[in-house]
């Protein structure tokens, strides 16, 4: 089944030559392999822990380490659901981004504008807008809907990958297993 594109405003971040080789440096440490190209497997939900679309903007432009795990490139997701239930592309699909440790190499990163699931799940605009698109990427990439997860279960999917001993057991609370319960339910209507 075709499902048609939602409204998306393109906003890309840099995503420059610099910081796809600092990409392809990441994936070789992480994963084995040099490469800043996404096959996309699975879809990644997050909760950016910011109020604003231009809090998260700020935090994904500068090609900086960040401050939990220290590595390059900068943080980044593909897609960013504001708080007015707005979705922009921050970056190509074809392209990785450093959102989900052991699955970046796979994964689609999807920020939502909030503090909390709740934030996402009981704010109409913003699980409409978050909805569509992760539908229209499903059927875009051919990825099941138990391959679209929470960021707080990343550990569990098939996919998962991690060379680096000291991350393979990192991972966020955001997006719970029962708050993901209740979306995919959701997202099964679509």
């Amino acid at each position: 089944m075709l499902i048609a594109a939602p409204p998306i405003d393109v906003q890309h971040i840099d995503m420059n030559a610099k910081r796809r080789g600092e990409m392809r440096a990441y994936s070789k440490r992480h994963y084995g392999y040099a490469s800043a190209r996404l096959r996309p497997k699975v879809i990644v939900e997050h909760i950016a822990v910011a109020n604003n679309a231009q809090a998260v903007i700020n935090t994904f432009a500068p090609d900086v380490p960040d401050s939990e795990l220290g590595e390059l490139p900068g943080l980044c997701s593909h897609y960013l659901i504001t708080e007015k239930g707005k979705i922009l592309e921050l970056v190509s699909p074809r392209w990785r981004c450093r959102h989900t440790v052991g699955l970046n190499h796979v994964a689609i990163g999807i920020e939502h504008v909030g503090m909390k699931d709740g934030d996402v799940l009981h704010n109409r605009r913003r699980l409409t807008a978050s909805l569509r698109l992760t539908a229209w990427l499903r059927c875009r990439y051919g990825i099941p809907i138990e391959d679209v997860i929470g960021h707080s279960e990343s550990l569990s999917s098939p996919y998962h990958r991690e060379r680096v001993k000291r991350l393979r057991k990192q991972t966020h609370g955001d997006w719970s297993h029962r708050s993901m319960k209740v979306y995919r339910r959701r997202l099964a209507r679509h």
